[in-house]
């Protein structure tokens, strides 16, 4: 029973994802052939361009607006797409992850009665959930979101961590970069409660 969830079913998870991945990016690498290809619009080819481009249009958007900012050509929009699809996957892998990392490894230190290396797995868990809680705040502020309380604990819980960081790295357009190093510096962190308390 000991790590099932890291053995059995996260390798069913990150297939999906990266098939998943897969597929978008091919949609948006057709799209960005089109771009600049312009098929004639009456045709078949023409009539399924306009339609890529419409169920597209919602995750290329934002990427045009920060081409926009930097006049760099808008057509372009759908590389810097599939470059943060790609970011967005890996950290949502990541996070999926560190789930199913604590939850076994936190079963089997209770089992074992392993008093320190559940306490290493208690403050691991508190700076998992500070990496999905700025995950969530990256995404938001990349996409369009409706306002709810969730959103706004996010933003109180993160805001003392993340305005500091804001304030000595400025995002680049829509990008926030001080919230991509703050990332890092968490999994950090959590590589040294790791052989603090678990692998020691």
């Amino acid at each position: 029973m000991i790590f099932m969830l890291m053995n059995l079913i996260y390798p069913i998870i990150s297939t999906v994802v990266i098939y998943a991945l897969l597929i978008f990016v091919a949609l948006l690498v057709l799209r960005l052939i089109f771009n600049y290809s312009d098929p004639n619009p009456f045709g078949k080819v023409g009539r399924f361009s306009y339609y890529l481009k419409k169920f597209t249009d919602s995750f290329v958007y934002p990427a045009a607006r920060l081409l926009a900012n930097f006049r760099i050509d808008t057509r372009l929009a759908p590389i810097v797409t599939i470059l943060i699809s790609a970011v967005l996957a890996f950290f949502a892998l990541q996070i999926v992850w560190n789930t199913f990392f604590i939850i076994d490894g936190l079963t089997s230190a209770i089992a074992a009665g392993n008093i320190k290396a559940i306490i290493g797995f208690l403050l691991y868990t508190v700076l998992s959930i500070f990496v999905l809680f700025i995950f969530i705040r990256f995404i938001s502020s990349w996409f369009v979101f409706t306002r709810n309380t969730f959103l706004g604990f996010v933003k109180t819980v993160t805001d003392p961590i993340l305005i500091p960081f804001q304030k000595l790295i400025p995002p680049i357009g829509m990008i926030d970069i001080s919230a991509m190093i703050l990332l890092i510096i968490i999994q950090l962190l959590q590589s040294f409660v790791l052989r603090a308390f678990v692998q020691s």
